[in-house]
């Protein structure tokens, strides 16, 4: 019973915490349209900024909270800001070749990491309240629900109404989406004393 509770509880953690990444992963998908292994891309870079997040938020929960200070938590806000700043720039071409529309994995794995450090302030307390099997238990849900959350936004940006409305605003929203996010995260963070 207790595992089906830690279970419940992952999942509502992880909706309140990963909500924001449709957004992103969506103009993600909008931004790829039409090129090859899309999706594979954007899964792998989704897990792999995801699994960081959760391998800091457990080191943390674990003691070796000097590995990285909670005040360092805010300048990742920094990397979807000059993604965003360097799309926005590249934005301004015109011409949709393929190595402009390319999405790639670091690049997702980095705005999901920066995206989620407000996630280690969240997860580590409840690691340390939950103890190993509990730990276990989150972690096999959050990396479960991942992979769900990467096919909701491709559903999401994959309906035609939908698809057409990124399409056209994709090249002013993806930038304006990361240095939002990028602004928010320092902002809220208090990052430079902001």
């Amino acid at each position: 019973m207790s595992v089906l509770i830690s279970a419940a509880q992952a999942l509502g953690l992880f909706l309140v915490t990963n909500i924001d990444d449709i957004i992103v992963l969506s103009l993600f998908f909008a931004r790829g349209a039409g090129t090859r292994h899309l999706t594979a891309r954007i899964t792998a870079g989704q897990y792999l900024g995801f699994g960081a997040i959760l391998a800091v938020s457990v080191l943390v929960a674990a003691g070796a909270s000097s590995f990285l200070p909670t005040e360092a938590i805010p300048y990742f806000g920094l990397i979807p800001l000059a993604l965003g700043l360097w799309a926005a720039f590249r934005g301004g071409d015109d011409d949709d070749d393929d190595d402009d529309r390319t999405v790639g994995v670091l690049a997702v794995a980095a705005v999901t990491f920066a995206n989620g450090g407000d996630n280690i302030g969240v997860y580590v307390p409840v690691f340390l309240t939950v103890g190993t099997a509990g730990i276990i238990a989150y972690s096999i849900v959050f990396l479960l629900l991942v992979g769900l959350l990467v096919l909701a936004a491709r559903f999401i940006a994959t309906r035609k109404p939908v698809a057409r409305a990124l399409e056209r605003s994709e090249r002013v929203l993806f930038p304006l989406v990361l240095i939002g996010l990028g602004i928010v995260i320092l902002v809220e963070g208090g990052a430079f004393g902001l």
